[in-house]
């Protein structure tokens, strides 16, 4: 076969998908895979990845692909992978609704591809608190279920930056979820990650074996790009995606400080501890401003009044 494959939608939906590609030319099947992609990644970014990122509390990286942090972007284009391997495999009998076909095969697809990578790092597939080590953490609900986030990203490909793991991350999560304070929840989460690497390693082979030696298989992330140099044109595409990141943080932000001031809790401090917690940047000069009381008060003003307008709008939209 020679030239530029067929549409992957005609051989869908003749069924011969699977077939082609098989016999396909190495050009022929990127040809054909590209075509592939353009099809099915926003099913995948709107089934998968966007709910999967919103249960991370990574805010900044479900509002697109262009938003995802370098970790998340791996995990995504891990998942684009398995499905379009899942297409190349499997489409051998007419399909005429691609994205429908993703759709019913994708959370299988991409557990299973998941598996086996994690499984050729050394990591556990189905990361799990066996009952010797959750005797050791004394059946405390909160340190189970950070154990079982340790031994998951124990097998992530990719390491968390600075520090062994993602506490930020998961101090953000757990700061939302309780209404606490970044900082509060900060230290807990570091308590409670020591508390659990003592207890694993009550078992020094089971830890070399499940959690040392995938840790140390991981790779380094790359820095983040350098901002432009004064002077370098801007680019509006990268402007407005940008744009449309802060923009659906600050909703995640209005909400969650609506919550809490309705049930009552000191303004100030439900300000401080969501824009914190939401940015996840609690070292940004930005988010240090905020130990400065002028600047806080003027922040916390303006989002009161933020607040009280989307609350103001919502009762007409209720009352109409």
């Amino acid at each position: 076969m020679t030239g530029s494959p067929p549409a992957a939608r005609d051989l869908a939906r003749q069924g011969e998908l699977a077939g082609y590609a098989a016999l396909a030319s190495e050009g022929e099947r990127k040809l054909l895979r590209a075509d592939l992609y353009g099809i099915v990644q926003p099913v995948v970014f709107g089934q998968l990845t966007k709910k999967l990122e919103l249960n991370r509390g990574h805010f900044r990286c479900a509002t697109a692909v262009s938003s995802l942090a370098d970790e998340c972007l791996d995990r995504f284009h891990d998942d684009m992978d398995a499905v379009l391997d899942d297409l190349f495999r499997n489409v051998r009998v007419p399909v005429h609704n691609l994205e429908g076909w993703v759709r019913t095969r994708l959370t299988a697809v991409t557990v299973d591809a998941y598996r086996r990578r994690r499984g050729a790092r050394g990591a556990l597939q189905r990361p799990r608190v066996p009952a010797w080590l959750a005797m050791k953490l004394g059946g405390r609900q909160s340190l189970l279920e950070l154990a079982v986030d340790m031994l998951e990203f124990a097998g992530h490909e990719v390491a968390a930056g600075a520090g062994i793991w993602p506490v930020g991350t998961w101090a953000a999560r757990r700061a939302m979820r309780t209404g606490g304070d970044f900082e509060a929840a900060r230290r807990a989460v570091e308590r409670d990650v020591d508390a659990v690497v003592a207890a694993m390693r009550s078992r020094p082979r089971w830890f070399d074996d499940y959690v040392e030696r995938p840790l140390g298989r991981k790779r380094i992330p790359l820095p983040p790009a350098a901002p432009p140099e004064l002077g370098e044109p801007a680019d509006p595409a990268r402007h407005q995606a940008a744009e449309a990141v802060l923009t659906e943080l600050a909703g995640v932000a209005v909400t969650a400080i609506g919550t809490r001031l309705a049930r009552g809790e000191d303004a100030r401090t439900v300000v401080v501890d969501v824009v914190r917690a939401v940015f996840e940047e609690p070292a940004d000069a930005r988010i240090a401003a905020l130990a400065d009381r002028a600047s806080t008060d003027r922040l916390v003003a303006a989002v009161l009044a933020i607040v009280a307008g989307r609350g103001s709008a919502h009762g007409r939209r209720t009352a109409s």
